[in-house]
């Protein structure tokens, strides 16, 4: 839907007043769809799991196709509150339905470029959306996001089903159709198949379900604990680099630093460029790197940065140096960009590698729910953290906050590149082939 912040000053242009959107009422606008995303977490996964993922997308592309109208013809502050209240589902799915389709639609070779390539392109929205709303009025940024959205609209229905999906409902010759239709029949597809099926008839065997018991116990098996725990981490550190905050908040931030209106909507755009095009870099180092070694070296450049600024502004509120509008637009570019190269594209695609088939729905739900309280919680408050500490001490408090995730990380976080979901699964079960074969990878790099 693009940054608020673009389309907020042609409402109170439109208007002649600043009244016609509060500053309250803009932080809602900027935050809103996090709090409404809750619920549909909840209910998109349990929906994947009784319906399937292809109807569940399905659901969800009508949606959009509805948010983006009702956008269009907002009129009023009110009236776009509530069209962001509609993109709580659409919001929801991103961290969620879209995360496991793609990790169960791809094979291990392809899986984390396409992961990586889909968070890429929900900036690549949000640019375009900005650079919309900069030259053209705001009423063009929906018509652009209804033709984003016709192409899933329309494909979603051609799709099979999950191999995984249907494995888990014991549709195991459908899910050998499915899954040579997605992946093919090469010796390496044919095991991975065999794997799949192999571990389910194993599930079956045992005894009952999950039932409410099991749905807790399975919080104390390492195979779960384990990688929902690294997952937390992973997305913990992605919200805690602020780079989610500065993007929508780009102009507002700019303008503090360079007290210069004009500065901050170019800044913007660079900064949007920027970000999007190193994303695409990083899918491309993704393909040829370790996404492990990729995620520590990206991520210790962005701290690097952030405590570059926070130095640099703390230096320029004391008069020792003078602002330069150049330089502050480049130290957020160098940071946007290695942020971009690392734990933006990488903290959806590894938990949608990481999470363990049987426990997959408890575990998005978890993920997703922290993910947006705590998103969507930083984005409301974040006026308020830009006027009592300063901009130097929000950039000095994200690279303290990042700085701990990233060295729990380096700790903790084995090496996925080209491994299954079932080896990954088996490693955090402990099965000591595997466990040793990534652990080593990981040393390696």
């Amino acid at each position: 839907m693009g940054a608020p912040t673009v389309f907020i000053p042609q409402l109170r242009r439109e208007a002649n007043s600043t009244d016609a959107v509060s500053d309250e009422m803009a932080s809602w606008l900027t935050s809103i769809y996090g709090y409404t995303a809750l619920p549909w977490i909840i209910i998109l996964s349990i929906l994947m799991r009784y319906i399937g993922r292809k109807k569940t997308f399905a659901i969800v592309a009508t949606n959009s196709m509805v948010m983006f109208v009702a956008f269009y013809f907002s009129l009023t502050a009110n009236q776009l509150l509530i069209s962001e209240l509609v993109q709580g589902i659409t919001h929801g799915s991103t961290i969620t339905l879209s995360v496991i389709v793609i990790s169960e639609y791809s094979s291990p070779k392809y899986r984390g470029l396409f992961l990586t390539i889909k968070s890429a392109t929900l900036l690549w929205g949000v640019w375009g959306s900005n650079t919309i709303g900069t030259f053209f009025h705001w009423k063009y940024i929906p018509v652009f996001g209804l033709c984003c959205t016709i192409y899933p609209f329309v494909t979603v229905y051609f799709w099979p089903e999950s191999p995984q999906y249907l494995a888990i409902r014991g549709r195991y010759s459908e899910c050998a159709v499915a899954h040579r239709w997605l992946k093919g029949s090469s010796s390496a597809a044919e095991r991975e198949l065999k794997n799949l099926i192999d571990s389910q008839i194993k599930l079956e065997n045992k005894k009952g379900g999950i039932n409410v018991r099991n749905y807790f116990n399975f919080l104390s098996k390492r195979e779960c604990y384990m990688p929902l725990l690294l997952s937390l981490l992973m997305v913990g550190q992605y919200i805690l680099s602020g780079k989610f905050v500065f993007t929508l908040y780009s102009i507002e931030v700019i303008k503090k630093i360079t007290n210069n209106e004009r500065t901050a909507y170019i800044g913007m755009l660079i900064l949007d460029g920027v970000t999007v095009f190193s994303m695409y870099v990083g899918c491309g180092l993704a393909r040829i790197l370790k996404r492990r070694i990729l995620l520590l070296i990206s991520s210790i450049i962005g701290i690097l940065f952030l405590f570059v600024l926070a130095l640099y502004l703390y230096l320029v509120k004391l008069g020792i140096i003078e602002e330069n509008k150049v330089l502050s637009v480049l130290f957020l570019s160098c940071f946007s960009l290695s942020i971009s190269l690392g734990p933006m594209i990488m903290a959806t695609s590894i938990y949608g590698e990481l999470v363990p088939l049987r426990y997959k729905s408890s575990c998005v739900i978890i993920i997703a729910v922290s993910f947006n309280v705590v998103n969507a919680t930083l984005l409301k408050l974040s006026p308020y953290i830009f006027k009592c500490f300063g901009m130097h001490g929000t950039f000095l408090f994200y690279g303290i906050a990042a700085g701990v995730c990233t060295f729990l990380i380096y700790l903790y976080l084995p090496e996925t590149k080209d491994k299954t979901l079932q080896e990954i699964e088996e490693y955090f079960k402990g099965d000591t082939v595997i466990e040793i074969q990534l652990l080593k990878s990981s040393r390696d790099n």
